[in-house]
Order: structure tokens, then sequence, then C-alpha cells
């Protein structure tokens, strides 16, 4: 069974510099690679989401920010935090790959797997966004799911080089969805949220280390939260290269992890669905290899378990 994928090209807001510190042609370069790797037939070959409507987006933001970002009148605090200016491309963006991450979720549930290639927006929470982040998509896709009884009960595993405060956030009061952050814990945000499960991570730390400590943490998840869905935040800004990671992880470190998850998931016959999470290399055609390691293990695991 091929592994759907979720892309639009909305995912590039063309009104953010090239020289930005978000990498913003990271997304192209992702859907330019799976297409390269055959992972994705051609562009006809993705499965492409409607913009989010607020009423989506409400579901994990205030209702007064969520009509800011849509108006693109965001107050200039709430941008800085962010990171961008925010525009009607930025606007539009966010809510696709918000739609996404919901287009890949329900993918997931119908296949076995799926994964988006934007999405893994953590840091922004119920108050706004940060961190370049506008709207926590996973946040939007798990209570919307939960609304509508689709699923029971969701895991989000969250192995960026940054804590997932943003969501940990949302779901704070929320018993139905389980919250495991694998994180450096030295690195941003400063002041940590309080996740279901929060493993800090000494900066430095290299593959062997990391993925015995991740292992652990996602088998110790999934049997406590046992879900019907799995949300994989699957960040390469781990990698010892990353301009914004503090740990030492290789190429060869990042697809163990992603085949650990995709693995642990998929042989307890749980569905998962995978978003990008945070990559930072200036580099856009490595950077893009690392994040579609994701999609290859995801597929891979597919095709064993599915």
């Amino acid at each position: 069974m091929t592994l759907p994928v979720v892309f639009h090209d909305a995912y590039v807001a063309r009104d953010v510099p090239a020289a930005h510190r978000f990498p913003m042609g990271k997304f192209r370069a992702v859907a330019d690679r799976l297409i390269a790797d055959g992972l994705v037939t051609g562009e006809d070959g993705f499965h492409r989401p409607m913009p989010a409507p607020a009423r989506w987006l409400e579901l994990a933001h205030d209702g007064a920010y969520v009509d800011q970002v849509l108006d693109a009148r965001v107050e200039p605090a709430r941008e800085r935090r962010i990171g961008f200016k925010m525009t009607p491309a930025v606007a539009m963006r966010s809510r696709c790959a918000v739609a996404g991450t919901v287009l890949a979720a329900r993918l997931a549930l119908e296949h076995g797997a799926a994964a988006n290639t934007a999405g893994g927006s953590h840091h922004a929470d119920r108050a706004g966004g940060a961190g370049f982040c506008v709207f926590n998509d996973v946040g939007v896709a798990a209570n919307l799911l939960l609304a509508e009884g689709v699923i029971s009960r969701a895991l989000v595993i969250d192995l960026d080089v940054h804590q997932g405060d943003g969501t940990a956030r949302i779901f704070a009061a929320e018993p139905r969805v389980f919250t495991l952050s694998v994180h450096c814990e030295t690195n941003w945000p400063r002041l940590k949220a309080v996740s279901d499960h929060d493993v800090g991570l000494p900066a430095g730390l290299g593959d062997e280390a990391y993925l015995q400590a991740s292992r652990e943490a996602v088998e110790d998840a999934l049997e406590a939260s046992r879900p019907d869905l799995v949300f994989y935040n699957a960040g390469v800004d781990v990698h010892r290269e990353d301009r914004l990671g503090l740990l030492d992880l290789t190429d060869a470190g990042i697809a163990a992890r992603e085949a650990m998850v995709a693995g642990a998931a998929l042989r307890r016959g749980i569905a998962i669905v995978g978003v990008l999470g945070g990559g930072y290399s200036r580099d856009l055609d490595r950077l893009a290899g690392r994040h579609v390691l994701m999609h290859a293990a995801l597929g891979a695991a597919l095709a064993r378990h599915g």
C-alpha cells in the first residue's frame, strides 16, 4: 500500500524572504524530493486540502486571535512572537497547513498511516502563535476528530528538538489526548510547559543515547494512552547540522528514529499521521532529504504492517 501524502502549493508563503531564519522553501523541496524518490507519483499523486475554516481553528485557538490572522492584522507584539509579519499569504499558508494535517489524519484512519508535508506547529497555543507557528495544526486536528466522534483517544508524539509547549497547553485539561515531548532541555522555549510526559535531554546527545531515550518514551506513551490515532511531529532539528538545534544526530540516527516510531504504532494496529516539524538548515536539498525520511519510514512500515 502506498503512503497517502498531503501537499498544497500554499505551504510556501512566497512573500517570506529567502534569507529569513525560517526556510520557507523547504516545503516545495520536500514535495519535489518525494516525487524524485518515487514515494509520490508526480504532482497528481498528492492529496490537496482546502483551507481550514475559522470554526476549526477556534477549537484550539482564541476566536479573536483567529479573526486577526484571517484578516492579516495581528498585533505587532504577537507578530514578533511568531517571527513572521502576518500577510494574506502567511495566513493562507497557515490555514492550509492545518487542513493538511486534518486531511492526513483522516487518511491515516482510513489507510493506517499518512503524512503531511507541513505541520508540526507546536508552539502555538490557545492565546496565539509563537516560534514560527501561527496555528497549532495537531491541536486543531485532534480536537476536530474528537468533536466529530471519529476518535476517542489520541497520542501526540513530539520528537522535535524544541518542547511542544503549545500543544501541551492546549491539551492540559483534555484527558483524551496524551502529549509526549522528547526535546533538548536547554533549547527554546526557556519556560517549558507540562506535557503528560516530558523527556528533557542534555545538549550534544548523539544517535545511540537519543534513540534509547526516545524508544523508551514512545513505548511507554503508547501503552499508557492506548490511542486510536498517533500524531507524530518528526522535527529534524535534532540533526547535528541544524542551526537551531543543540543535539548531535546524524541522518542515519534520524532514519532509525522514524522507523522506530512508525513500527511502534503500526505493529500495534494504531493509525499514525506524520507532520514535518522543525528543520532549519540552509541547504534545502539536504534538509528535504532529512524530512522525507519520515515519509519513507511510514511507507515502509505501512507496507509491512498495513
